[in-house]
C-alpha cells in the first residue's frame, strides 16, 4: 500500500505541475495577447509576457523556499528574542544565557573539534582513495564499496558503529569488534563512547566513514579532468609519483578540494543524528544541534533558548555557504 501511495503521489505531483504551468501560461496569454495584434501593441504584450513567463516557472520554487526556508529563519530569530513559551519579549536575554552556559560552551568546543577533524580527514582520505583507485583495474569496485556508506542514514550508521564500539564487562565475551580486537591482543575492554573528550573522536569516525565516499567521487572526477599533457610533461622532466601528485595534480584541483571541504564543514556544523543515536549528548559529547533539540523539544520545551541556538548554528553556516557558492561560481566561470 505504501508503494502504491508513493507512486500515486508522484503521478499527482507531476500532473499538478503540468496543470499549473499550462493554466498560468494560458491565463498570461489571455491577459496579454500577442496573436491577432500588430504594431506597438503586439510588441508591448510580447515583451511583457517574456518578462513574466520565467517568474511563472520560478514561482513554485520561490513559494517553497519562502515557506520552508525564509519563514522558519524569520520565525527562529523572532522566537530567540522571546521567553520559554515564545510569548513575552525578552530581548537578548537568551543570548546572554548562552554565553554563560557551560553546556553551550562545551557544545561549541565539541563542534570546533568536529570542524578540525572531520572535513580534513574526509577530504584527505577521499583524495588519496580517488588517486589510488584510478590506477588499479578493480578501482571501480573499490569506489563502489567505499561509496556505499553514503546510502545509509546517519542513524543507521550509528547503529552499525554501536555494535563496533559495544562494551561488555571484563571476562565476558565481547560482541563489539573493537573490544574483541583489544581483548585478543591482551588488552582490557573499554566503554569507548563514554570516555569524555575521546568519545568525540569515536563519533567523528562514523561521519568520516560516510563522507569519505562523497569526497572520493567528487575528487575522482576532478582528477580525471586534469590534462594528460601536464602529467606527461612532468614525467619527462623527471618528476616522481609524489611530486606529480602534490605539485602537479593537487594544485590543479584545489578549487574542487575547497568546495568538498566546505560542503562537509557545513554538514559538520549541523551534525545531530549521530550524536543523538550514540550518546544523546552524554559524557561531554554534546553538540550544538543536539543541544538545540534538547532545549526546544525536551523538558517541556524552551522555544526561546532553542531558537537562539538555532540562530547561532545558522550564523556559523552562512559565511561558509556564501564562500562555497562564490567559489563554485568561479570554478564554472560564472563570476
Amino acid at each position: 500500500m505504501q508503494l502504491i501511495a508513493a507512486i500515486a503521489t508522484m503521478i499527482a505531483g507531476v500532473l499538478a505541475c503540468a496543470a499549473y504551468f499550462w493554466a498560468t501560461n494560458f491565463i498570461l496569454d489571455l491577459i496579454f495577447p500577442s496573436k491577432g495584434l500588430s504594431g506597438p501593441a503586439a510588441s508591448r504584450n510580447l515583451r511583457i509576457t517574456n518578462t513574466i513567463r520565467p517568474w511563472l516557472f520560478l514561482a513554485p520554487a520561490l513559494f517553497a523556499l519562502t515557506i520552508y526556508l525564509i519563514y522558519p529563519v524569520i520565525q527562529s530569530v523572532w522566537l530567540s528574542l522571546h521567553d520559554r513559551a515564545g510569548q513575552n519579549f525578552v530581548g537578548l536575554r537568551n543570548y546572554v544565557w548562552m554565553v554563560n552556559d557551560g553546556e553551550f560552551r562545551q557544545s561549541i568546543f565539541n563542534n570546533f573539534l568536529w570542524l578540525l577533524v572531520v572535513p580534513a580527514l574526509s577530504t584527505f582520505f577521499g583524495l588519496i582513495i580517488a588517486a589510488l583507485t584510478d590506477r588499479i583495474w578493480w578501482g571501480n569496485i573499490a569506489k563502489t564499496l567505499i561509496f556505499m556508506p553514503m546510502a545509509i542514514s546517519f542513524v543507521g550508521a550509528a547503529v552499525i558503529w554501536k555494535f563496533i564500539y559495544d562494551y561488555r564487562a571484563a571476562g565476558s565475551e565481547q560482541i563489539g569488534l573493537l573490544n574483541a580486537l583489544v581483548v585478543a591482543f591482551g588488552g582490557e575492554p573499554q566503554a569507548w563512547i563514554t570516555l569524555p573528550f575521546w568519545n568525540n573522536f569515536f563519533l567523528m569516525v562514523i561521519l568520516i566513514w560516510i563522507q569519505t565516499g562523497f569526497a572520493m567521487v567528487i575528487l575522482s572526477a576532478a582528477l580525471r579532468g586534469i590534462p594528460e599533457e601536464t602529467l606527461e610533461a612532468a614525467v619527462i622532466d623527471g618528476a616522481n609519483g609524489w611530486q606529480i601528485f602534490f605539485k602537479i595534480m593537487v594544485p590543479q584541483i584545489w578549487g574542487t578540494i575547497a568546495v568538498v571541504w566546505t560542503t562537509i564543514t557545513i554538514l559538520v556544523l549541523k551534525v545531530f543524528d549521530i550524536v543523538l543515536a550514540m550518546t544523546n549528548g552524554q559524557w561531554q559529547s554534546q553538540v550544538l544541534a543536539n543541544l538545540m533539540f534538547d532545549w526546544m523539544f525536551r523538558g517541556g520545551g524552551d522555544f526561546g533558548r532553542g531558537a537562539s541556538i538555532a540562530v547561532i548554528i545558522m550564523v556559523l553556516v552562512i559565511p561558509i555557504m556564501i564562500w562555497n557558492i562564490r567559489n563554485a561560481a568561479k570554478e564554472t566561470g560564472g563570476h
